[in-house]
């Protein structure tokens, strides 16, 4: 069957073109998270392909650079730029920036490779040492991760919008110093009111036997959750399972 729709398509351009503009519309309902879109248009594309052009698609890009890209395009485009600029001028901020698509790719070991690329430039930027040290968590090198995290948050508590001190924390935990990793999370909720940290501040209390000051923090989560924009329930939904799954 297959074999026999991709013969009736070669030999009708104007079904080719039409499947390749259908392709066109899926793609772009993935990259903008349109999920009942994308259901749409894969079982009902003769009508939704060209419903999404003019209802989402041309709304939507009306405002932005036009032309068809995959998804990452973009980044692949920057990550050539920055190979370039680096080639050419050799600073620390190239490499910050190119380690941060990288650790946002999930590439670790490239990530890693540049942020310290840019540590050796420039050892006293705040961001480069956060950023090192968040992806030293994640290759599993608290030990490393916790000095430079140190002295990021010493030098400003906030940087990054407390996402550094709760590295820091989860360090600290990593370690077995649960003091300091709890008075660091208590210090992050000051200011904030960041799922993950509360979930981890409630692990932190479930590990130490403290039921009772865990539960608060959980349940915390899920009533926040219940009236969160949808960009902020997309953004914590890992940690919402995890209260669930805890509460549970």
């Amino acid at each position: 069957m297959a074999v026999a729709m991709l013969e009736s398509l070669i030999r009708n351009p104007l079904l080719l073109i039409y499947a390749a503009f259908v392709i066109w519309m899926l793609v772009d309902a993935v990259r903008r998270g349109e999920w009942l879109w994308v259901v749409f248009i894969i079982l009902f594309h003769p009508i939704n392909a060209p419903l999404y052009f003019f209802l989402v698609y041309r709304n939507a890009s009306s405002g932005m650079s036009g032309g068809f890209e995959l998804p990452g395009t973009h980044k692949r485009k920057r990550i050539r730029e920055l190979e370039t600029q680096i080639r050419l001028l050799d600073k620390a901020h190239h490499y910050l920036e190119l380690g941060d698509i990288y650790y946002g790719q999930g590439n670790l070991e490239k990530a890693h490779s540049s942020y310290q690329s840019a540590l050796e430039r420039d050892p006293d930027d705040l961001d480069v040492r956060g950023h090192l040290g968040q992806c030293l968590l994640r290759l599993k090198r608290p030990g490393e991760a916790r000095a430079l995290l140190e002295t990021a948050c010493r030098e400003n508590p906030k940087h990054d919008y407390g996402h550094s001190l709760m590295g820091l924390a989860e360090a600290y935990a990593a370690s077995g110093d649960y003091d300091a990793a709890v008075a660091t999370l208590r210090r992050v909720l000051q200011d904030y009111t960041y799922a993950r940290a509360r979930v981890q501040l409630a692990e932190i209390y479930l590990a130490k036997q403290q039921k009772d000051l865990a539960l608060p923090e959980l349940r915390e989560v899920l009533n926040d959750d219940l009236s969160a924009p949808a960009f902020q329930r997309k953004r914590d939904r890992v940690w919402v399972r995890r209260a669930k799954q805890l509460l549970r």
